[in-house]
């Protein structure tokens, strides 16, 4: 790809799809998002909806899957928009870049706030004269960034270590926690409660509504360009990196199907559980008594401390590419290496930062977490847009060992359509009525960093910047190598 190796080559297959399983984490995504999806379309957007999109992200999946084979390297997408690009390569490259960085950093931010949630929720039923706050939360937050950069400073050895214990975790979690809702309760719901329908939204028109809903299964399925930015430390990456994206989604969608089946079907109370402080959190109380549910929270957790410490390496990489090709201010500075862990340590300091910054909202905003969330969508799936939409316009896209044949273009035409639509809708109001606390601040972060981008672009970048750099020819750039 035109790269001196920097990265030691030391994720097999199995690491590869562990990170991007680990981020996607149904666990975390499903038990962070549930009560929101409980007040926006309840039951039946809950499960129809986590079928619908689902089988929508795995076109978006597939077309990725098959850029990841033909370009496996740290940039993925900014990398693979590039060399796409048929004309302004430079523009197109710098803006998924950026798309792909604010995702990234509110994937790590929104996970991060879940757990800092959840922490709180445990340590109310532990010692219920424990008070949460949002003020709380955000410090905790911190913390949790703070330890999970820690993490990642070490070697590439340990964080393939974490991602495969975390896949069991994950797994033998989701058993443990589906078979607790389906032995222990008395009472379950009857089959139709699938088809129950719940607007507590504040919004009159129920569709809206019900759209809104669709969040829950979006936010879950994002950061499987996990995989695609672990390429340069994957062996035999060009196969590995695609069939982890596809790995990774397609038992995501069957085990967190059955996860939200369980939890649906072990609701009691519907009106209390869904007006409570952590409506998934009172269903486990209400459903296996207190004992029970702290035990299972402790799993939920755990797969969200797991979950963004994935992210956090996945983000790690995007930056350390990024910056590389000069495309980011102090790019000198985050594209380094040490020389001791083989890892890009100042890069993993300023994803945390960055993180923190987009948390800080959380401080008075009740509506912190849903924006997060959609930063996170919205900025991911733009950015894997990009590289999807330039494919389709390239006409003879030299396809990879793993690929989709003939199938190549119509499915890349489902997924960007996908893709715009939800992008869209995730940017819109979330909550009525609209004011400063329960305003949706996703489009102005989005806004932000795009004018951002664009100013600096036309004032300096786009004189220096041309989209991912070349170091020279195959054997030029082996003589480089410092591994």
């Amino acid at each position: 790809m035109g790269y001196p190796r920097k990265l030691t080559r030391r994720f097999k297959a199995f690491d590869n799809f562990a990170i991007s399983f680990t981020i996607i984490n149904i666990i975390s995504g499903i038990f962070s998002s549930f009560g929101f999806g409980m007040n926006a379309g309840g039951p039946r957007i809950l499960v129809f909806g986590w079928i619908a999109v689902a089988a929508m992200v795995l076109f978006v999946g597939a077309s990725m899957a098959e850029i990841a084979s033909a370009y496996p390297t740290s940039g993925a997408l900014y990398f693979s928009a590039g060399r796409l690009a048929k004309r302004h390569k430079g523009a197109w490259s710098w803006y998924t870049g950026w798309l792909n960085f604010v995702g990234q950093v509110g994937g790590t931010a929104a996970t991060g706030y879940a757990a800092a949630t959840f922490i709180q929720a445990f340590l109310v039923m532990q010692w219920p004269s424990y008070h949460a706050t949002a003020q709380q939360t955000v410090l905790i937050t911190a913390v949790i960034l703070l330890l999970q950069a820690l993490a990642n400073t070490y070697t590439v050895q340990l964080v393939a270590l974490v991602n495969r214990i975390s896949v069991w975790w994950l797994l033998i979690g989701m058993v443990v926690i589906v078979v607790a809702l389906i032995a222990v309760p008395d009472h379950h719901q009857s089959a139709s409660v699938v088809t129950q329908f719940t607007n507590n939204t504040g919004f009159s028109n129920g569709i809206y509504a019900a759209l809104l809903g669709l969040l829950v299964t979006s936010w879950t399925f994002t950061g499987f360009d996990g995989s695609f930015h672990m390429s340069e430390e994957t062996v035999q990456a060009t196969v590995n990196a695609p069939k982890g994206i596809m790995r990774s989604i397609g038992y995501s969608a069957v085990t967190g199907l059955i996860l939200m089946l369980a939890l649906v079907f072990a609701i009691g109370d519907y009106a209390a559980e869904a007006s409570a402080s952590a409506p998934p959190v009172q269903i486990l109380i209400d459903a296996l008594g207190m004992t029970t549910a702290k035990l299972l929270l402790l799993i939920v957790i755990g797969s969200m401390l797991f979950c963004g410490l994935a992210n956090m390496t996945s983000n790690t990489r995007q930056i350390f590419a990024f910056s590389r090709d000069g495309a980011m201010p102090g790019s000198r500075w985050w594209h380094s290496v040490s020389s001791r862990t083989r890892t890009p340590v100042k890069a993993v300091w300023l994803a945390a930062a960055c993180s923190l910054v987009l948390v800080v909202p959380g401080w008075w905003s009740h509506t912190a977490f849903t924006a997060i969330v959609s930063v996170n969508v919205v900025g991911l799936y733009l950015a894997y847009a990009v590289p999807i939409y330039l494919r389709l316009r390239h006409d003879d896209f030299q396809q990879g060992p793993w690929n989709l044949g003939r199938w190549g273009r119509p499915v890349a035409a489902v997924a960007v359509v996908w893709i715009v639509a939800s992008s869209v809708l995730f940017m819109l109001p979330q909550a009525s009525p609209i004011n400063a606390t329960s305003f949706n601040y996703a489009p102005i972060a989005l806004v932000a960093v795009l004018v951002i981008a664009t100013v600096w672009w036309f004032a300096t970048a786009r004189r220096r910047f041309q989209g991912p750099v070349s170091y020279g020819s195959p054997d030029e750039v082996a003589a480089m190598d410092l591994i």
